[in-house]
């Protein structure tokens, strides 16, 4: 019925045409089609090609045109994501009563996916305001859920998560950010670091120190600008992901009414993971539009580009580079999928396979779009051509929601377990 509601909202706001522009450089490729082997349809249900199409051509009209120009000048383009909201994409899988479209995790990879051909640094970061928002919803007391989620899902208001500390990174479960009760008030100290949207952004989902050492010490709680002792660090200078802001949060003596918590107290690192979970498969699934976008690309570059008298693309050792990267492509979405069912279904090897998912398809996705560069020559390394900033957005991606390194360490772990 979610999914119903929903696939009627798209088609009451209809689907964008393709409008020339510079930029990604997209309508090209869209006239060209995609080649069967890696059509990211394959497989998918009607329902789930709509929203596919209708992302696939917000990418393309509302998005790609203006990437270079977002990265360029880091501009957060909040006007554009309130139109990707309008389309359902602001809570994608959100339950419907407070204002999400209730969709899987594997219709939100599809979103994602499709979206990012247009603008991964600007999907990567409606991926995290949509976890923001599914952690108040899942987590959240029905005061809570009914005073966030509805802004939260039109993107009237956006939402930041705040894990990662100056000092605590992989270690998550060291974090300092102490959180002292007094009265029916938390009172925070500590900071937070890499925070994406952290200034713009309206709502921050907080793991903060109520207790001991550990785990079972942090509890989650949402904090809103504007709350006295709330306040930013320096916009930082990025290599990709410049159309959304990263700054420090910094809390002085900050107040946060206990009702905003999240869960019960000593939750929060349990409510972190859960939202991680998700998030890896949203980033990953985010790596996986680059990558597709960036195959077309070169696919396109060396059709057309000539060296010693006739187009690269004649070059069986590009052939062979091109068909090693549509395989990589497709055996990457495969494991995307299949972590996205897992997780929808909680089954006991979710864990595992989002992490699976996030490892292989980010290192692979990004050694994709590196090599859809080399394949561009000269011309890639220039900021007119879009494959160069899908490898520079793209590289991140191996680190953030946990890096690559922990999520061997995840998998091996759940190996080396007896059942």
């Amino acid at each position: 019925m979610a999914a119903a509601a929903a696939l009627s909202r798209l088609a009451r706001l209809g689907s964008y045409g393709i409008r020339r522009g510079r930029g990604l450089m997209f309508n090209r490729i869209q006239r060209r089609g995609i080649a069967a082997c890696v059509d990211p349809s394959t497989g998918l249900t009607d329902e789930q090609k709509e929203f596919q199409k209708v992302a696939f051509d917000f990418a393309a009209n509302e998005m790609a045109p203006h990437m270079a120009e977002w990265d360029q000048n880091e501009i957060f383009p909040v006007e554009t994501m309130r139109k990707a909201a309008q389309l359902g994409f602001g809570g994608i899988y959100v339950r419907p009563e407070v204002g999400g479209s209730g969709l899987s995790r594997l219709d939100t990879s599809i979103i994602f996916e499709a979206l990012s051909t247009g603008c991964t640094s600007t999907t990567a970061y409606i991926s995290i305001h949509n976890m923001c928002a599914w952690m108040i919803d899942t987590f959240g007391s029905n005061e809570l859920r009914e005073k966030f989620c509805p802004d939260l899902c039109s993107m009237e208001k956006f939402a930041s998560y705040c894990l990662t500390e100056p000092g605590s990174g992989s270690d998550a479960a060291s974090l300092l950010t102490s959180a002292k009760l007094q009265g029916d008030h938390y009172v925070l100290n500590g900071s937070k670091a890499f925070i994406s949207g952290g200034g713009d952004t309206d709502v921050y989902v907080v793991m903060c120190r109520t207790g001991g050492k550990g785990p079972k010490g942090i509890s989650c709680v949402v904090v809103e600008k504007g709350t006295p002792g709330l306040s930013f660090g320096k916009k930082e200078k990025k290599v990709g992901w410049n159309s959304q802001p990263t700054r420090a949060v910094i809390f002085e003596d900050c107040a946060v009414p206990v009702t905003n918590r999240l869960g019960s107290e000593g939750q929060g690192f349990n409510i972190a993971m859960k939202g991680l979970n998700g998030g890896r498969i949203n980033i990953a699934s985010c790596s996986l539009g680059a990558a597709h976008a960036s195959v077309l690309l070169a696919r396109d570059h060396i059709s057309v580009r000539k060296q010693f008298g006739e187009t690269l693309s004649n070059s069986q050792f590009l052939q062979f580079k091109l068909a090693e990267m549509a395989t990589r492509l497709v055996a990457s979405r495969l494991l995307v999928r299949q972590a996205a069912l897992a997780l929808q279904e909680d089954r006991p090897d979710a864990v595992s396979l989002c992490s699976m998912a996030k490892l292989f398809a980010t290192d692979e996705c990004f050694s994709i779009c590196n090599q859809a560069l080399q394949m561009h020559g000269g011309y890639g390394y220039l900021k007119d051509y879009a494959v160069q900033q899908f490898v520079r957005d793209i590289r991140v991606h191996q680190i953030l929601e946990g890096t690559n390194e922990v999520m061997r360490m995840i998998i091996a772990r759940d190996l080396l377990t007896e059942s």
